[in-house]
């Protein structure tokens, strides 16, 4: 782990870190089932960023405003959460076009959440297709 992006974890309270790290488990599995090479790991704006060359970036956060929330943001100039808010509209929450907001009171909805990195992760190859061949 990038040292920056450790520094950032460990500012982030223990019960949040928890669901957070579990995301960014998510983001290597996803990678790594699909065989898409590295998962470059940094600091986007303060935040844990993860990209892969055929994707688009995917970030991790939680912030103290929205203590019982956590966050999943994508590039706000992609389709990706407008295509995430048609398939799974009933299942999560979104931030406008850049988010999925989760609950640290509520089990993350890994299938789901899998699915979304899956799109996102290989954005790049997808981006032409109608809700990015989901």
């Amino acid at each position: 782990m990038d040292r920056a992006v450790k520094v950032c974890w460990q500012q982030y309270p223990e019960h949040v870190r928890v669901w957070l790290e579990l995301l960014r488990g998510l983001v290597f599995q996803v990678a790594n089932e699909l065989d898409l090479g590295d998962v470059e790991e940094s600091l986007k704006w303060g935040e844990p960023s993860y990209n892969v060359k055929v994707g688009s970036p995917v970030r991790i956060d939680w912030k103290p405003k929205t203590p019982n929330n956590y966050f999943l943001y994508f590039h706000c100039q992609t389709k990706l959460v407008d295509t995430f808010r048609v398939l799974y509209s009933e299942a999560l929450e979104f931030n406008g076009n850049r988010a999925i907001v989760l609950s640290v009171a509520e089990p993350l909805p890994q299938t789901i959440i899998k699915h979304c990195l899956e799109l996102a992760l290989t954005y790049q190859k997808r981006k032409h297709l109608p809700l990015l061949g989901a």
